[in-house]
């Protein structure tokens, strides 16, 4: 059953949201920038109070009074901070069920690559000094283990609507931000550590997929394609590269 589309708070600020969880971080952005709005707007207004009021109204602030505010205005940030991690540990950080997908994300200057398990199921080591882009092998996949034979590497990154994915981050080189908008999340990819996102895609479509670290002269152009496809055609994408994967010599 197809899952519908999630409202955006702010359609003309944000792009549009395509993951389950899109909707509830649109809606505490849209309350943490009215809140600091509200607060901007006064602060002008006792800004311009100063210069107009004499200063003995001023004056007649007590400092229990003085403490009491700041006091408020301590907790209001806490509160604010405490609801943002608990949702970003919720929606993001907490493993997703047995059925979810599992994807490897590699950042390499000035590239993303996506790495999904064969037919086995079973990632295949990697070591970095078996890394050549120019001879085929990006992630440097250990073509001793046989579980790596039927991995699939792609420049594009192709996801099923509705169902979860695990996402592990890794970076041959320099720190990388995988920053996938649409989708609402962030992670650094760390040279050495192995980070996780999880995220449920839910409306079809090709979005963007940037770095938001800056890793070196070709930052620019380090962007790749998120697509997010139906149950059905993902099956058919995997089978296509499967077969692409056995048989190197048709491949373009």
């Amino acid at each position: 059953m197809p899952l519908p589309a999630p409202l955006t708070s702010l359609p003309w600020l944000l792009p549009r949201g395509a993951s389950l969880y899109a909707h509830r971080i649109d809606a505490l952005l849209t309350l943490s920038l009215t809140i600091l709005l509200g607060f901007f707007l006064l602060g002008q207004v006792l800004l311009l109070a100063g210069f107009f009021l004499p200063a003995q109204t001023t004056a007649r602030l007590s400092p229990a009074y003085r403490w009491a505010l700041l006091l408020a205005l301590v907790a209001l940030f806490v509160w604010m901070t405490a609801r943002a991690e608990h949702l970003w540990m919720e929606t993001q950080m907490t493993p997703t069920d047995a059925n979810a997908l599992h994807v490897e994300v590699t950042g390499a200057q000035f590239q993303w690559y996506f790495r999904y398990a064969g037919a086995d199921g079973i990632f295949g080591q990697t070591r970095l000094e078996l890394a050549d882009a120019a001879a085929g092998n990006p992630l440097g996949i250990d073509p001793a283990d046989p579980h790596g034979a039927d991995d699939i590497v792609s420049a594009v990154l192709v996801l099923p609507a509705g169902r979860a994915v695990d996402l592990q981050l890794h970076s041959l080189d320099v720190i990388h931000g995988f920053f996938a908008p649409n989708l609402r999340i962030k992670m650094n990819a760390v040279p050495g550590r192995t980070t996780d996102l999880h995220v449920t895609p839910t409306v079809l479509g090709d979005y963007p997929i940037v770095c938001s670290q800056v890793c070196g002269l070709g930052h620019y152009r380090m962007h790749a394609v998120l697509r997010v496809v139906s149950p059905q055609e993902f099956a058919r994408w995997m089978a296509q590269q499967a077969a692409a994967q056995s048989t190197p010599s048709e491949q373009p």
